[in-house]
């Protein structure tokens, strides 16, 4: 059964989002939550819907064991806020356009920042790797395993609380 959903959220949905995802799954799959939590991912825009993620990416995530499996769709403001638990979104940029489909701000607790969930890492946002070489894949995912452990951490916290 199915018992909280999360979202991650990149411009694009070609690196970031859909590397957070693929990272999210193997850790759920690895303490066993994969039945309980559900990860999706999307973009803040459509112009790569349908594409699967960056070539650069998978291939960086591979080395790491790390499947990204999900193809590109856009952020869909009618079911995403309503359906997902935590919507978290990748850098500021990403953070303001969510927050603007957000009309109301009747979803405000549901919306983080990746990095809100680092443990040992101190960046403030998730840089785009798009233009970098492969140092800039490698930083994204170093960022990305450390805030999906953290993200791993308050979701069992959630699933404890939510059982008691």
């Amino acid at each position: 059964m199915i018992l909280k959903k999360v979202l991650f959220v990149c411009m694009g949905n070609i690196c970031r989002s859909p590397a957070a995802e693929g990272v999210m799954q193997h850790l759920l799959k690895e303490h066993k939550l994969d039945q309980s939590v559900r990860c999706d991912s999307a973009g803040t825009i459509g112009f790569h819907s349908g594409c699967p993620a960056d070539g650069r990416m998978q291939s960086h995530a591979r080395r790491r064991g790390i499947e990204l499996l999900s193809r590109s769709r856009k952020f869909d403001e009618q079911n995403d806020f309503d359906k997902f638990d935590y919507i978290v979104v990748m850098d500021k940029q990403n953070w303001r356009d969510v927050k603007k489909l957000d009309h109301g701000n009747k979803y405000a607790d549901k919306i983080f920042m990746m990095t809100d969930f680092c443990q040992k890492r101190s960046e403030k946002e998730v840089p785009d790797p798009y233009y970098d070489g492969g140092d800039g894949f490698e930083l994204v995912l170093d960022i990305i395993e450390d805030a999906a452990s953290g993200l791993l951490a308050r979701i069992k916290a959630d699933l404890e609380r939510q059982s008691t």
